[in-house]
């Protein structure tokens, strides 16, 4: 992958991309992948970690409601990387992320994930430029160790949002009843701090890319989910997969 500048990276979808198409093909992709994701299931031979990275108001919880729910909820699970607990922070930064890797036949989500500990805290100075080198080392190493060791197979996306579109979006969290729960004051000061983080993606981009990202203009939802719903097809019809036969009992009298 050379280098990306996001500054020069749009972040609406192509414009020969029709909406109402667009939407009609990610229906289709959908009711592909609920067949799939149980062939997986099934087979359970591999696993799929799904990773969500992007600034707040970038889309992701919408992301996973609106591609994600068309597949049985027995298949995929869900985690979120929050403030590190005591517990957490008593340990090596990858403890808590290494627990809620994927077992074989599933499919993971991580809604934010290891990639924060080399985000937010440079952003905050909470740790050094020599400190994030050595954690980008561990992250591919930690990448690697899934590929290689528990066939997990890796998507990582960069949801990639407009200072325009996160401002309105945050702005909805004050005057939409129906979002007001997301609303957190700090969000604001995050957002204005976009440039700050789109250097450190950018570093992140650079040194963490032995599984590519995937950078999702995120400021059209339809275009989103489309984007993420065929590279997660693509990804799982490269595995062959085919349905285990009868097992042979093992019953002795």
């Amino acid at each position: 992958m050379g280098k990306i500048k996001l500054s020069d990276t749009s972040t609406r979808a192509p414009k020969d991309f029709d909406k109402e198409a667009t939407k009609v093909k990610t229906q289709a992709i959908l009711e592909e992948l609920d067949d799939l994701q149980n062939l997986l299931y099934a087979e359970s031979k591999h696993a799929i970690l799904v990773i969500l990275q992007g600034p707040d108001a970038s889309g992701k919880d919408g992301l996973i409601r609106d591609v994600f729910t068309s597949m049985n909820p027995q298949g995929i699970t869900v985690k979120s990387f929050k403030t590190p607990t005591a517990a957490e922070l008593s340990h090596d930064f990858l403890w808590r992320v290494h627990e809620a890797a994927p077992a074989k036949g599933m499919i993971q989500i991580f809604n934010r994930s290891q990639y924060e500990d080399i985000l937010i805290t440079r952003v905050h100075k909470w740790i050094d430029d020599d400190t994030a080198r050595k954690r980008m080392k561990a992250i591919n190493d930690f990448e690697r160790l899934l590929e290689e060791h528990n066939n997990t197979r890796i998507l990582k996306f960069y949801l990639h949002v407009s200072s325009e579109e996160q401002q309105e979006r945050l702005n909805e969290r004050i005057n939409d009843p129906k979002k007001q729960w997301k609303y957190n004051e700090n969000d604001f000061k995050e957002a204005a701090m976009l440039k700050d983080y789109r250097a450190a993606y950018e570093d992140c981009f650079e040194y963490c890319n032995e599984v590519p990202w995937i950078i999702v203009p995120a400021d059209q939802n339809w275009y989103k989910e489309y984007i993420v719903a065929s590279s997660l097809l693509e990804t799982l019809k490269k595995l062959d997969m085919k349905y285990p036969g009868l097992k042979k009992s093992t019953t002795t009298f």
